[in-house]
Order: structure tokens, then C-alpha cells, then sequence
């Protein structure tokens, strides 16, 4: 990489990758800067950021074009995505961002396609055997269907409307309710996030499970690491199949002694951090990546049983802190609020 800046897009409450990015950039690069893109400028990561900027919606038509012009005004050498909404967007505008000297750690377009959709995920992993729950559309599901079952939207993130469903009733109430649904077998069994990175040419460098133990929100508030050999193994099986490119998630739960999937996203997780303290520094190694080193693979290489328990922490800011995003060019660090 030969520009120093990184840009993380739709920063909201990514503080923790913000940090980890600060830190990496502090030992590789030390006048290296992090710049938040979001549109809400009271988010928490636009003010833990060394600059913020602000863009439209990941939906827009100028999504791409305000991203570039970020990059191109402030010496930007790497973007890191970190939403499922515009990861096809910006994997399709990879080559725009290359011709301007920018590294995207988006997957390949057609993965990105592919992981937004989760009836397409489990479609795309069954075809080439490996273990996902079953995953059918609305007009799919039998009458009868053995329950319990667990509904969610097809493209949906964050746990949003995703619901387990005990009864007949409560089926036919969330296919209503549950916006573009999909219905998936109900997984018994402890749930792991398998935090997984590949070089930019789709190696699998790393894979490092994590035990979901308490969640919010669908982030991870309480988890820890596990050295297990068949969840590796699951994860790097995935980048056999699927064109990553950086940090990848793996969702699954355990059954009966049997890892199995139920969605994947190529995109740094919410509980990165843990994945990071354990020796696996996904942060750092997404820089060298960008700058063009030849990384070595990495597999295993983390503590094993390192525990997280997090907590919630607060930023005060005032109504004149909104003024942080409100030119729409240049680079804008929180201190000139």
C-alpha cells in the first residue's frame, strides 16, 4: 500500500476495528490515519476515528463515486467495508478503486452476491457438500413441517427479525411479518462465529473459532477462543469454494458433535477484537496485505480459552458535534468540531 490512510465505511459502532486499525497503522505506519465514513454524525466510531466524512446511503446512486473522492482527497491506500448492504456494491467497483491506487478488502463480486442471499448461501455450500442447515423460501416450506424452526430475512444483518418459531400459529405470523423471509432447520447446539482471513488472493491464512456465550444484538458480548480442528477446517473449506478476499465470518452452530452453518459474511465480525487479543491480528495483516506482502499462513496460531466480556461505554458529545459531517469534502478530524 502505497498511500498511508485507510478508510473504514459505515463506521457506526465499529470502534473496536477502528481501534485495532489505529494501532496497527501506529506500528506499521505512524503518520497512517483511519477516516470514518457513516451518515449519522453522533455514531461512535465518527468520533473515535482520526477523521470522519461523510457519504450517502451504501443504496445511493453516488455511493461509489463519493468513496473515491474520499479516497482521492485524503491519500487513502485501503477501504474496508463493513456492512452485507454494500459489500456487492463496492466488490463490483473494485477495478475503479484499483485505477485509483485504493486496495478493497470486499470479496469477489459473485461472493458477495452469493453470501447476501441466505437461501443462495445454503444452495451454494449444499452443492458442494458442506454441512448447512436447511434453508427454504416461503413457497418452499411444507405443510407440516417438523418444528421447531427459525425465521429470518433472506437478506437481512444484525439479527433483525429473526425469530424462532415453536407453533403452526407463530409460522404463519412471521412469514407475514418477517419482511422477505426465509425459514431455516432450528439449530440445537452452542453457536461459534469462525473468524476466517484470506489474503487477497483467496488463501485462508487464519481461522479462529469463537464461542458465542452471551449475545446482544447479534454481537457477541461474552465469547472465548477454541482451538478446534474440524471448525478450522469448516472455515477454510468455505474459502475452497467461495472467493474471499481479507476478513470473513462464519456463523454455525454445533449439532450432535457436527459443525453447521447458517450464514456467512464477508466482512469483518462484530467480535473482532476477541479474534485480535488472541495473537490472530486481522487489522495489521489487512494492511500488509494491501501494501502487497506476501503473508504467511497462520493456522492455529492464537491462545487458546481467551475470554471476552464486554460492557457498554459512552461518548458525550453535543449538538455541535454533528457539524463533524456536515461538508460534504475534505478531511474532517473531531478536534476542528
Amino acid at each position: 500500500m502505497v498511500r498511508p490512510n485507510v478508510v473504514v465505511t459505515a463506521a457506526s459502532r465499529r470502534v473496536a476495528l477502528v481501534r485495532a486499525l489505529q494501532a496497527a497503522l501506529g506500528r506499521l505506519s505512524p503518520h497512517g490515519r483511519v477516516i470514518a465514513t457513516d451518515i449519522d454524525p453522533f455514531s461512535p466510531a465518527v468520533h473515535v476515528a482520526d477523521a470522519a466524512q461523510e457519504v450517502p446511503r451504501s443504496d445511493h446512486p453516488s455511493y461509489v463515486d463519493a468513496l473515491l473522492e474520499v479516497c482521492e482527497a485524503n491519500d487513502v491506500g485501503l477501504l474496508v467495508p463493513t456492512i452485507d448492504d454494500e459489500l456487492e456494491t463496492i466488490a463490483a467497483a473494485a477495478h475503479r478503486f484499483a485505477a485509483a491506487g485504493v486496495v478493497v478488502t470486499a470479496p469477489h463480486v459473485e461472493t458477495a452476491r452469493i453470501c447476501r442471499d441466505k437461501r443462495r448461501t445454503a444452495a451454494h455450500l449444499e452443492a458442494h457438500g458442506i454441512r448447512v442447515a436447511a434453508t427454504w423460501t416461503p413457497g418452499e416450506v411444507r405443510a407440516g413441517q417438523p418444528l421447531p424452526l427459525f425465521i429470518k430475512p433472506r437478506r437481512g444483518r444484525g439479527s433483525v427479525a429473526a425469530y424462532p418459531v415453536q407453533t403452526p400459529e407463530q409460522l404463519r405470523f412471521f412469514l407475514e411479518y418477517v419482511p422477505d423471509p426465509i425459514v431455516q432447520e432450528y439449530l440445537a447446539g452452542p453457536e461459534f462465529t469462525i473468524d476466517l482471513f484470506c489474503d487477497l488472493q483467496g488463501r485462508p491464512l487464519s481461522a479462529v473459532p469463537r464461542e458465542r456465550l452471551v449475545i446482544r444484538s447479534g454481537v457477541t458480548d461474552r465469547g472465548r477462543t477454541v482451538r478446534d480442528q474440524a471448525l478450522m477446517d469448516l472455515a477454510v473449506r468455505c474459502a475452497d469454494v467461495l472467493a474471499f478476499r481479507g476478513a470473513v465470518n462464519v456463523q454455525c452452530r454445533v449439532v450432535q458433535g457436527t459443525p453447521v452453518i447458517f450464514e456467512i459474511n464477508p466482512r469483518f465480525s462484530g467480535g473482532i477484537q476477541l479474534t485480535i487479543a488472541a495473537g490472530a491480528d486481522f487489522a495489521e495483516w489487512t494492511i500488509r496485505a494491501a501494501r502487497g506482502e506476501v503473508l504467511r499462513p497462520r493456522l492455529g496460531e492464537f491462545t487458546d480459552g481467551l475470554r471476552m466480556s464486554s460492557h457498554e461505554t459512552s461518548l458525550f458529545l453535543t449538538d455541535a458535534d454533528a457539524r463533524v459531517l456536515e461538508r460534504p469534502v475534505g478531511l474532517l478530524s473531531p478536534e476542528s468540531s
